[in-house]
């Protein structure tokens, strides 16, 4: 298949800034694990159209995602998401100015096919296609709406993605401009809930269930550890407590129910809460940033959300967080990254070539490549760590 059009040749006018509503229109694509998603934005922050198919109830019985079944359930769903999202926000395909699409990392069965779908349409509407780093989406979500109460999102600040895959923290200098802080080096911290609430018989996914349990419960009732809460860099490990977890259980002489039910959740999660409150609040001090973003599906935690609230705001920072509907897997997140990057070459005067594009299961965010470099030029670099 030949490469789309360049991004000189969209439908668009080049400004200096990418609006943040009113203009262009782009379709946004997300497949990275289990949720198939399309967005319809016209501005880096005006949201047309969201559309999410979760496929929670496939992988339920299993007590995760099984890649083979989530990739078939994309291939069932996406024509079916993008066009709702189309029919939603009242677009035709003559009004798109570009096709945003998650290029990884992820399962890559699951990523190929929003890739392959999201080329083949830019392709025959002669669009260009703009791939995003799926972390980097996630950082865009405050971008395009935040929780009651919380602060304006700007440039820069600290990140901290938390997932069923990531547990990272970034120090975010300016769109485009990323360095990894710290990152797990075992288990994600979503996947550490999910498989603690597996064990204690919870279902699947764990965390909302958890969340709930632990707010009529006791976080001092069990002793968990706070594994690499005072190392000296900002890497985090959740391996270490859900053994620890595990080997509680299994000296428990009768199933846990009622208030010890809820006293296990609790101390359970204050040990993972614990650990990314105090490295995340550490990070942001040390680099000198007014605002943390706070983002990914284990940032709906209520109990993450209010302490890391609490110490940020001791310190004279400021918490941004998106709402729920935006911390788990959408395209809206994607939709608002790949507009500031169309604008970004438009401005750089360059085009995205697709012949050679493909999923990308492992990816860091922070590594400089040629995806980068409009956004780069366009801000220089960010003010140094």
């Amino acid at each position: 298949m030949s490469d789309v059009a360049p991004i000189s040749s969209a439908r668009t006018a080049t400004t200096e800034t990418a609006p943040t509503s009113g203009g262009p229109r782009i379709l946004a694509i997300e497949s990275s694990c289990d949720e198939t998603a399309a967005a319809v934005l016209d501005g880096t922050r005006s949201l047309l159209a969201n559309v999410v198919h979760s496929q929670v109830s496939i992988h339920a019985e299993y007590g995760g995602v099984v890649p083979e079944l989530a990739s078939r359930s994309h291939v069932r769903m996406i024509d079916k998401v993008v066009q709702d999202a189309l029919a939603q926000s009242n677009t035709s395909l003559e009004e798109l100015a570009g096709v945003a699409v998650t290029q990884g990392p992820g399962l890559v069965g699951s990523l190929l096919v929003g890739l392959e779908y999201g080329r083949a349409l830019a392709w025959s509407r002669n669009l260009p296609l703009l791939p995003v780093h799926h972390l980097e989406g996630h950082l865009y979500a405050p971008f395009i709406g935040r929780s009651e109460g919380s602060a304006e999102p700007g440039w820069p600040f600290v990140g901290l993605v938390v997932s069923g895959g990531h547990s990272s923290l970034y120090h975010c200098k300016a769109p485009g401009v990323y360095e990894e802080l710290g990152r797990t080096l075992d288990d994600a911290a979503g996947e550490a809930f999910d498989k603690i609430s597996k064990r204690l018989g919870l279902g699947y996914p764990g965390g909302a269930t958890i969340d709930r349990l632990a707010r009529s419960g006791d976080p001092k009732a069990f002793r968990f550890p706070r594994p690499m809460m005072h190392s000296k860099n900002y890497h985090f490990s959740f391996s270490g407590v859900k053994t620890a977890v595990g080997t509680a259980l299994d000296k428990e002489e009768t199933e846990l129910t009622g208030q010890r039910l809820n006293d296990f959740a609790a101390s359970f999660q204050a040990a993972v809460v614990d650990v990314l409150v105090a490295k995340t609040v550490d990070a942001a001090e040390e680099v000198g940033v007014e605002r943390i973003v706070l983002t990914g599906g284990v940032a709906s935690n209520s109990q993450l959300r209010s302490q890391l609230e609490a110490a940020a705001s001791a310190r004279g920072i400021a918490l941004v967080v998106p709402p729920p509907a935006l911390c788990t897997d959408n395209a809206a997140m994607i939709g608002a990254a790949g507009y500031a990057r169309l604008y970004a070459a438009i401005q750089a005067g360059e085009g995205f070539e697709s012949a050679h594009l493909n999923a990308r299961a492992s990816w860091p965010l922070g590594r400089r490549s040629p995806l980068q470099k409009p956004l780069e030029r366009g801000v220089r670099r960010g003010p140094k760590s």
